[in-house]
């Protein structure tokens, strides 16, 4: 086999295959083989009818045509591989000599994923929640303890937002009760943001014996209602004097306000860094994908878009939940469900090229000891054998795959050490503390999973744990 590419615009290159007469023979003995199970001839056996008896019989025309069925596509797929031709949509072949006779030549024209350039990866900043403790974040975390233990004063002046008031509530729609909304003595707390958007506005300011009447809509519909609330009653909540008492008797393991702060500032450090650490990958990939100025090629869109749709389809069938039922409650239609999705995919396809992009400025490469130990990985991850992992990519045609994925995890690793963060008063946190102390050439946890988020390409885990079984089933039945 022959074979040739030539470069064309918008991201478009046409391959061209030549296949010589005796190679392509092969292919015509294969579909005799396959047109033997299906002809039924006296004297011979299902599937044991020889070539020249069935070529005396059909002829030569049919087994030709499935050999081009058959065996264009794996022609293109090795030329493909051998001139690093990276598809990214079905090609356009087109037959162009030997569908008769002699040899096969045919052209495919292939979209191919686009090669660009980013600058400014290796200044990006990224702003994330502070990691800073300051003493409202102790104040805060303890009254909000103190608050159960708190008792309801009832005072004798109009309501603010925290107190509680004692109220009877009506709402009628067309002189028609809305269900759920009519109740009496209903203690409320002003600041919690239920029943309408303005509903804790109109309480603000009322006092024990005002009857407040106003026309909102109720949360989770379309249509206004008319209220008449009754206030009864408003209560401050006095909370417990923070003392060394109240510590030992109402938290746990401490004797001592001091105890307790201490314990509290380490806490909340241990969380505010965990929610900036949580955010962070995704945040570089929001600054990483605004340096990307190209218009995504639609094809990797859809193509991620599709993996999107189907993965959260089985996400609820894992659950137990029927998606269409689910859509039906919700209000959504498959076309506006969909829809919502691309956002993120046009996001992933930037990061996919743009990791790419900075992998070949910073000449990326994977060694064959780091493919060995993703194999590894993958093997330990979904209970296999390296050996398996390793044939599934293989067959599969997918270790330039996995290769990819491990080159933009090495670039986003990169770029995990190499950018700043800041948080949203632009003070610049730590970014030994945040990140850690990773081993920057092997640990590529936070990429993998950025990676796994946002390329369009990546072998799905539920593919690779398919291929990889099948590749067990298929040494026993050698065996």
């Amino acid at each position: 086999m022959k074979s040739s590419v030539e470069v064309l615009e918008d991201n478009k290159v046409k391959v061209y295959v030549e296949v010589e007469e005796v190679e392509f023979d092969k292919d015509i003995d294969k579909a005799f083989k396959v047109l033997a199970k299906e002809v039924n001839l006296p004297g011979f056996r299902a599937g044991k009818v020889p070539r020249k008896v069935l070529e005396a019989r059909v002829g030569l025309g049919p087994a030709r045509e499935q050999a081009l069925r058959d065996g264009v596509p794996e022609y293109l797929s090795r030329a493909v591989r051998e001139n690093d031709v990276d598809l990214i949509a079905t090609p356009e072949i087109a037959i162009t000599d030997g569908e008769e006779t002699g040899p096969v030549e045919f052209e495919a024209t292939c979209e191919v994923r686009p090669v660009i350039t980013v600058s400014g990866y290796d200044t990006l900043q990224v702003e994330l929640p502070s990691v800073e403790v300051d003493d409202s974040d102790i104040a805060e975390a303890q009254e909000q303890e103190l608050a159960r233990d708190a008792s309801l004063d009832t005072v004798d002046r109009a309501a603010a937002e925290g107190d509680f008031v004692l109220i009877d509530l009506e709402a009628k729609r067309d002189g028609e009760e809305v269900t759920g909304l009519n109740t009496e003595d209903w203690s409320y707390e002003i600041g919690q943001g239920w029943v309408t958007d303005d509903f804790d506005e109109h309480l603000v300011g009322a006092s024990a014996g005002d009857v407040v009447e106003f026309s909102s809509t109720p949360k989770g519909t379309e249509e206004a209602a008319d209220f008449k609330v009754t206030v009864q009653s408003v209560q401050s909540r006095e909370l417990p004097e923070l003392t060394d008492e109240w510590v030992d008797e109402n938290v746990g393991e401490f004797d001592s306000v001091e105890a307790w702060t201490s314990s509290l500032r380490e806490s909340l450090a241990e969380s505010k860094l965990s929610a900036a650490r949580q955010q962070a990958g995704t945040k570089l990939n929001d600054a990483l994908a605004e340096l990307v100025e190209l218009e995504v090629p639609e094809a990797m869109v859809t193509s991620d878009l599709n993996q999107r749709v189907q993965g959260t389809i089985q996400q609820f069938q894992a659950q137990g939940i029927d998606f269409e039922q689910w859509m039906q409650a919700t209000g959504q239609d498959p076309e506006s469900f969909i829809e919502g999705m691309r956002g993120q995919s046009e996001m992933a396809v930037k990061v996919d090229l743009a990791l790419r992009a900075v992998a070949v400025a910073e000449k990326i490469e994977v060694s064959d000891d780091e493919l060995e130990r993703e194999y590894a990985r993958l093997a330990m991850q979904y209970q296999q054998k390296a050996k398996d992992i390793r044939k599934a990519y293989e067959q599969n045609d997918a270790v330039s795959e996995l290769v990819a994925q491990v080159t933009k995890a090495k670039a986003f690793d990169i770029l995990v050490h190499g950018a700043t963060y800041v948080d949203e008063n632009g003070t610049e946190i730590d970014r030994d503390l945040l990140i850690g102390d990773h081993d920057h050439d092997h640990d590529h946890d936070e990429a993998d999973a950025a990676t796994d988020a946002a390329s369009p390409d990546a072998t799905t885990d539920d593919a690779t744990e398919t291929e990889a079984t099948e590749a067990d089933e298929s040494d026993k039945d050698e065996a």
